[in-house]
Formats: structure tokens, C-alpha cells, sequence
């Protein structure tokens, strides 16, 4: 069976921290055999602001973006929704996404790129890969996905 932490907090009242929860099942007999820290899986995804978009010069169906992500960066983007204004997660360099898909300095069609403005498909949020996921204003530049998204939680697995 696996479970996350957070939904069993819905059900049932407890003070423990995911550590100590699963300590407390495998006492009871419900032998935790994993835990997975789904905070994890976007770690180097923050949120950033398109403060600029430009037609890419070598290619019709790519835009260069200035993103502001607490430090501007340029970001190469092949989504047709990217817009200037906007909030959007981006996955910086070095970043390993849910896929395995690792982000690196990249040069496209004669542009830096350093990062990449995500999808809900490439975030592993949703199935939607017609664009990029455009973020709430609400949402604070700079700020890790995990914190403004609430995707932080713990998978707790036992057989």
C-alpha cells in the first residue's frame, strides 16, 4: 500500500513528522518499506516572471525569453503560450525532472538557453502538453515550485 503523508493527516489526527510516522507504523506492524519525498522531484524548479519575449531569430516556431527567476536568465521556449508577464515554473540548469530529462546549458539555433519553462507534462502535474503552465499571480518570483505549488509531501509505502 502507499500513502502520502499529508492525505493521512486528513484522516487522522497525529503530531508526528513523516520520520517518525513511519518509525510508529513499522512498530505497530504495518512495516514501512519506503519513503519518497515527492518535494524531491522538483528540486531546481522555481518560479519565474517573463519579462521578455522575442521572436528566436533562427527559427519560427521558438521565442528567447528574459525570465526573471530572482536572477534574470534567457530562456529558449518553444511554447505557443509563453506570454510576456507571466509567472511560470522553470527548471534551471542542473535540474533533474520527474522524466530524467537533466537540464543544462544548451545552445539552440545560435541562442543560450539556461533552463527550461515547463509544461505540465514535463512537471509530472498533469497531461497537458499544449503549453507551458502559466502560474498564479499570487505566486512569488524566486520562490522554489515545491513551496508555491504545496507540492511538498511524503509517499509512505508498506506491503
Amino acid at each position: 500500500m502507499k500513502v502520502t503523508y499529508n492525505w493521512l493527516k486528513e484522516f487522522v489526527d497525529f503530531d508526528m513528522n513523516p520520520s517518525d510516522l513511519a518509525e510508529a507504523l513499522t512498530m505497530a506492524g504495518l512495516e514501512v518499506v519506503a519513503m519518497e519525498d515527492l518535494g524531491a522531484r522538483y528540486a531546481g524548479c522555481v518560479v519565474g516572471r517573463v519579462l521578455e519575449k522575442r521572436k528566436h531569430p533562427n527559427a519560427d516556431r521558438l521565442s528567447v525569453c528574459r525570465v526573471d527567476v530572482g536572477e534574470e536568465v534567457t530562456v529558449v521556449c518553444g511554447a505557443p503560450n509563453v506570454a510576456e508577464g507571466q509567472k511560470v515554473p522553470v527548471a534551471t540548469v542542473g535540474t533533474k525532472l520527474p522524466d530524467g530529462l537533466v537540464i543544462k546549458q544548451a545552445m539552440i539555433r545560435g541562442v543560450a538557453s539556461s533552463g527550461m519553462i515547463c509544461s505540465e507534462v514535463e512537471l509530472g502535474l498533469g497531461e497537458d502538453a499544449s503549453g507551458i503552465l502559466v502560474l498564479s499571480d499570487e505566486v512569488k518570483v524566486g520562490a522554489g515550485l515545491v513551496e508555491a505549488l504545496g507540492l511538498g509531501d511524503v509517499f509512505l509505502s508498506w506491503n
